[in-house]
């Protein structure tokens, strides 16, 4: 399971990297079409303006649609590491004066019911990918499927749904051992 949530966390973050550099250029792109249609290119330069503007110097068609779709499959890409380093938010001023105990049941309850969650989120993203595929659903610009979109993040929130259903069932045996298997904020045994 640490491995597939290494491998998720990598792919994510690729996926994210090239989402930054897409942005960038689109930014760049952006910036530069401005120039170009302004007073000063368009007085001293027209011709070379013009040809940049036709060779398609401007913003990335469609930016935010694939930053749209990609953060949403980045985000849960990063979810299985996250969860099974135990790596999540959380209040700790009142946890730290509670017994020992309560702790590790709360931490229980806590990851059965995170696992609930994302398997109930993978279900309806399922529902989701599927509805999408029938109304055969494009994005605005790009004309792609949306169920693209869907199916990428389908992929990692099911990634977070075993990695977090897995962590359930140690948190569960831990209860009932008295074992350590997954150490709050460290990596798996």
């Amino acid at each position: 399971m640490m491995a597939l949530s290494r491998f998720m966390a990598v792919l994510g973050g690729i996926v994210l990297s090239v989402l930054i550099v897409l942005t960038c250029i689109s930014i760049a792109g952006r910036i530069l079409n401005g120039i170009l249609h302004g007073w000063f290119m368009q007085g001293f330069a027209p011709g070379f303006a013009d040809w940049m503007i036709s060779i398609g110097v401007g913003p990335v068609n469609g930016d935010f649609e694939l930053v749209e779709a990609g953060v949403a499959f980045a985000i849960f890409a990063f979810m299985p590491l996250c969860q099974i380093t135990a790596g999540h938010a959380s209040v700790d001023i009142f946890t730290n004066l509670m017994p020992r105990g309560y702790n590790r049941v709360s931490r229980t309850v806590i990851d059965i019911v995170f696992a609930a969650v994302l398997v109930l989120i993978a279900w309806r993203l399922y529902a989701g990918m599927m509805s999408k595929m029938g109304y055969r659903e494009t994005t605005f610009l790009l004309q792609f499927p949306l169920w693209w979109a869907y199916a990428a993040s389908l992929f990692g929130a099911v990634m977070a749904a075993l990695v977090g259903v897995y962590v359930a069932f140690v948190r569960i045996y831990e209860l009932l051992t008295g074992r350590i298997i997954i150490i709050d904020g460290m990596e798996a045994e």
